[in-house]
């Protein structure tokens, strides 16, 4: 997973409540999550603490999350930008079926094909995962859901916060079930 779909919280939350209850291994590199520190703490300052509790609750919510060794392949990828290479090196190295990113643009099929991987932006690949296991798929958003304490929000607020926040088609794709969240 890129940083840029661990970074916004409601996408991370999905992704990560997607892959507790076994759906797909998410898998991240330490260099992806300190990119995703980073740039939280500049755009948010004075949140280190409350970032640095949100990457652990991510890591200690999914055994194994982190991929090392990756860094040897790094300069031997070549990628439009070189600033994701690590992204892809840590794919290789997690033996990923896909890249999850917003940046779809950032990593040409050609580019990953040699290694058995394709690109799917977030959206795309939460719809997947709902419908490899849509019971159990619906029933980690709905847990996801009852977690949030502040504030409470309905099934409909959550579908419309997901059209909101880039999952439009994980929104519609849950409007037949939005009793079952």
């Amino acid at each position: 997973m890129d940083a840029n779909v661990l970074y916004p919280a409601l996408m991370c939350d999905v992704l990560l409540s997607l892959a507790h209850v076994d759906l797909y291994y998410a898998r991240w590199s330490p260099h992806i999550e300190e990119e995703v520190r980073r740039n939280l703490v500049k755009n948010y300052p004075g949140t280190d603490a409350a970032v640095d509790r949100r990457l652990t609750l991510a890591r200690n919510a999914i055994p194994d999350c982190l991929v090392t060794g990756y860094e040897p392949l790094i300069d031997t990828l070549k990628l439009p930008d070189v600033d994701d290479r690590h992204v892809l090196a840590a794919a290789i190295v997690g033996h990923a079926d896909a890249i999850v990113t917003s940046n779809v643009k950032h990593f040409p099929s050609e580019a990953l094909a040699p290694y058995n991987i394709e690109i799917q932006t977030p959206d795309e690949f939460i719809v997947n995962q709902l419908d490899l296991r849509k019971v159990t798929a619906l029933t980690a958003i709905k847990n996801m859901r009852e977690r949030w304490e502040r504030p409470e929000i309905t099934a409909e607020q959550l579908l419309q916060l997901l059209a909101d926040r880039g999952m439009p088609l994980t929104a519609a794709h849950l409007a037949d079930a939005v009793g079952l969240i």
